[in-house]
């Protein structure tokens, strides 16, 4: 395990050998079996403190994990998504309580599944129309098709795929529409398809593709030159092999990196489609932390910013109806615009700030920006699903037990 920092972490406030748990950390994950591979990277005021790798990208070929491997980063795709969003907003273009319908007219007229429903015809006029906000908030009454309940059934049975060789998006949404919502928008929080649904909405605001929009006005700009929905030719070679927990804690082969489905995608997943690296996650997560500007590059304003990083949410997320998604409990733990908010490091059982925000994906990925520490942690692996171990957990603990007080 070689530290690629830029500098001391004892110059930015931070116990170097005690951060240097790290390296161990992921080598004993790798040599358990558990994971096949990883890289952790801490910034603190802007400058990388720690950043190393460990493991394989590719166990069956022995290619070692590498600073510039590409991962699938699933759900840390939804934040993309939701700055982009933000950008239309303030360009004028639309408002945080406009309805979905207004862009989208498939979602007009909506219904929703009456409570304890045991059957997807069982449904009631949809009181509150769905809004971009609910959307933003995950409050829409969308769901994914792996969750539980009536709706997820019936997502299985239609077989609606937002999967990268999923039709197209515009066509995907449509089918969500079809189907009713599972609860009354802005009553419960429920994980699910709104950020792919919110994708959709930036390609009719904006009259361009997903991808083109992302690549024009997020990753051009800031030199994201490794983040797209597809993985060219010339770079296959470096996406990661992705893997499932399997019986007795093995790892099942679920998608070989050099003959990857994500080689031609034909469904931009708003929700979940981009192939990215650290450094060009590290690069988005610097723009959050700066308040929405990195150097010359100007994404979003201050204070918008700030809103997407507050609590949109009554409560935390565990009152909202849905007390445990992946391997965090929400106790304590809101959700903004895009985001997951620490509400109450102590409620949240968990070494935290109050106000860091950020997210992980299906693939045990995860990152989140301190604004009170002026830290970002990003850490990539390739396992699924995320609940599998208590790996961001450990994260945590490893990373803010070295922080040193008045440094």
């Amino acid at each position: 395990m070689v530290n690629q920092a830029t500098t001391r972490p004892e110059a930015f406030g931070i116990d170097g050998p005690r951060l240097d748990r790290l390296g161990p950390w992921m080598e004993r994950w790798v040599a358990a079996g558990k994971i096949p591979g990883g890289q952790a990277l801490v910034a603190r005021r802007g400058e990388i403190v720690w950043h190393g790798c460990a493991g394989q990208r590719d166990v069956e070929n022995t290619v070692p994990w590498q600073p510039d491997t590409l991962a699938r980063i699933y759900s840390m795709t939804k934040p993309v998504t939701s700055v982009a969003l933000m950008m239309l907003y303030e360009d004028g273009l639309c408002h945080l309580d406009d309805p979905v319908e207004a862009y989208l007219p498939e979602f007009r007229d909506m219904h929703v599944l009456r409570v304890n429903a045991t059957a997807i015809d069982q449904t009631v006029p949809c009181e509150t129309r769905p809004t971009l906000h609910h959307l933003l908030t995950h409050t829409s009454g969308l769901a994914y098709d792996f969750n539980d309940g009536v709706l997820a059934e019936a997502m299985q049975a239609r077989k609606i795929n937002y999967g990268p060789t999923g039709s197209t998006i515009a066509e995907t949404v449509r089918q969500i529409a079809e189907l009713p919502l599972a609860f009354q928008p802005g009553s419960r929080w429920t994980y699910g398809v709104s950020t792919d649904v919110l994708g959709r909405v930036v390609e009719v605001i904006s009259g361009q593709s997903l991808d083109r929009f992302f690549a024009e006005r997020i990753f051009e700009p800031l030199g994201m030159t490794d983040t797209a929905f597809s993985v060219p030719a010339g770079k296959i070679d470096r996406l990661a092999s992705c893997y499932a927990r399997g019986e007795g804690d093995t790892m099942e082969l679920f998608d070989p990196g050099r003959t990857s489905v994500f080689r031609d995608v034909t469904l931009l997943s708003g929700g979940g489609g981009l192939i990215s690296t650290a450094a060009d996650y590290y690069t988005f997560t610097e723009m959050l932390r700066n308040r929405g500007a990195l150097g010359d590059v100007c994404l979003l304003g201050s204070r918008t910013v700030g809103l997407m990083a507050s609590n949109a949410l009554p409560g935390d997320l565990a009152s909202m109806g849905q007390a445990v998604f992946s391997e965090v409990p929400f106790d304590g733990i809101g959700f903004g615009l895009g985001f997951a908010v620490m509400l109450d490091p102590a409620r949240a059982q968990t070494l935290a700030s109050v106000g860091d925000f950020g997210w992980g994906g299906l693939a045990s990925t995860v990152f989140w920006v301190d604004p009170v520490e002026d830290m970002t942690v990003i850490f990539l692996t390739q396992l699924i699903p995320s609940s599998s171990y208590p790996l961001r957990k450990e994260l945590r603990a490893l990373v803010y037990s070295s922080l040193i007080d008045g440094a």
